[in-house]
């Protein structure tokens, strides 16, 4: 069953300067991205810094409303919606709870003046899931031992705990009104190591159990190849690649997915790939985005066709597509 669909979603971000702050361009943070999220499938989302991840994330849940294209938002009756603009409080309040996001940064995401009882109480409040106190307290003490945290934490406040604690309450918090999909914006790239570990499996655990969907946005491809079913690669705001995660790890096919492939560091140093990465220089802006394949001016392969005419992707193998000329058909 599908729980959102977006269709063409594009995000330019006007720059303003002078006096009447006129709009003299625009950062062009996403083009054209088409993604379907399905009941219970996770999808991951990487790329390099800049990508356009984060925008695309933002956009599906609508705390950024798209420049062109359309997200449809489909209910648990089944029912499907048009949420790109405006909608009615019926369907926002249907939309809010069953989408929710976890934050990069746990620290700021989390209100310093709130204790932690007081965080997690407010989606439910507002949701209005329980009238009865007690219950209310033993359900929050409750998602606090789900995640792995002592009932009694409720009283403290953010400040008290390690970024890791700090992050296993912003996922109890996201998991209180009990959502259908949930988007983590690079949830474990502000923790060390061992605890990147925690709360990767935390997550696994709590969408097996609750048969959730997840959109799992991180620059790092050993992480998304554990969480993920599907893989979507960005480079300067286009798709480059989108296919299922062994697929991606077993065949890449566009260059720039196999550099990404390249720069995956490996612990045993007769397996390291780093020397063989070819690529070079900076991603161009996405104030003033190359003509033609956003990738060539950093590609080996480059072709005369790659700097005038922009690849569309397409599905040279089934459910898997590419945007490249070297795959056209």
């Amino acid at each position: 069953m599908k729980i959102l669909e977006a269709i063409s979603l594009k995000k330019y971000f006007p720059i303003r300067s002078g006096v009447f702050l006129q709009v003299c361009g625009n950062v062009k943070a996403l083009e054209k991205a088409d993604i379907k999220i399905e009941q219970g499938q996770t999808i991951g989302v990487v790329g390099e810094s800049g990508c356009g991840k984060s925008t695309l994330g933002k956009l599906l849940l609508k705390l950024y409303d798209p420049t062109d294209g359309k997200i449809i938002y489909t209910d648990k009756e089944n029912n499907s919606y048009d949420i790109t603009s405006r909608i009615s409080k019926t369907v926002a309040s249907k939309f809010r709870r069953d989408v929710q996001m976890i934050f990069q940064n746990p620290f700021d995401s989390l209100d310093p003046r709130m204790n932690i009882y007081d965080i997690i109480k407010e989606p439910i409040a507002a949701n209005g899931m329980y009238k009865n106190k007690r219950e209310m307290n033993n359900y929050i003490a409750s998602l606090l031992t789900g995640v792995g945290l002592y009932p009694e934490y409720a009283s403290r406040y953010p400040h008290e705990f390690s970024g890791g604690q700090r992050q296993r309450i912003a996922i109890a918090r996201a998991m209180a009104v009990m959502p259908r999909l949930i988007v983590c914006d690079e949830p474990t790239s502000a923790l060390d190591v061992s605890v990147q570990s925690q709360i990767i499996n935390l997550l696994k655990h709590i969408q097996q159990e609750n048969r959730m969907s997840l959109i799992f946005i991180s620059h790092n491809l050993d992480v998304v190849h554990h969480m993920s079913d599907r893989i979507i690669v960005m480079y300067l705001g286009n798709i480059v690649e989108s296919c299922a995660s062994e697929e991606l790890f077993n065949n890449p096919l566009h260059p720039y997915t196999k550099t990404l492939m390249s720069c995956i560091p490996a612990w045993n140093p007769k397996e390291k790939k780093l020397g063989k990465t070819i690529t070079e220089g900076e991603p161009p802006s996405p104030i003033n985005p190359p003509n033609g394949c956003p990738f060539h001016p950093r590609c080996q392969l480059k072709m005369i066709e790659c700097e005038k005419v922009k690849p569309l992707p397409h599905e040279c193998e089934e459910g898997h597509s590419v945007a490249c000329h070297l795959y056209k058909k």
